[in-house]
């Protein structure tokens, strides 16, 4: 008897959190940013994965974007902000904020009109607009 109420514990919760699961899968897996060491479109672009809200550090295998990012792509219904340092923090003119289209960091938006912002990022972070 009690290997039949385990049993049944054991399914019922399994049950239960597989829709969870799908529905946690579906919303990370499809938005996603094109980082590039040249021109975007070229050779040396790179597609990362975007969790909305979290800052991703040009650490691990992304340490060759560190300090070399040239260009972004940017989705639709995205904000995203590059950072001069690790952490996404972002003191007065140490990052831009990029919405949805292609930038090229030779000339982005700044706080006092554009700038050059090639090279200089070491982290991001995107939101919905």
């Amino acid at each position: 008897m009690l290997t039949r109420i385990l049993t049944a514990l054991i399914i019922a919760s399994v049950v239960r959190a597989a829709p969870v699961e799908q529905m946690k899968r579906a919303t990370e897996a499809s938005v996603t940013i094109q980082i590039c060491t040249g021109n975007v479109g070229a050779a040396g672009c790179v597609t990362i994965p975007v969790v909305s809200d979290t800052c991703i550090n040009f650490t691990g295998g992304l340490t060759f974007l560190n300090k070399e990012v040239s260009g972004a792509v940017i989705p639709g219904g995205f904000i995203c902000t590059f950072a001069a340092d690790f952490g996404c923090d972002v003191p007065q003119g140490g990052g831009v904020t990029l919405t949805s289209g292609s930038w090229s960091m030779f000339s982005v938006p700044g706080t006092a009109g554009l700038i050059d912002f090639n090279d200089q990022a070491s982290s991001f972070t995107c939101s919905p607009v």
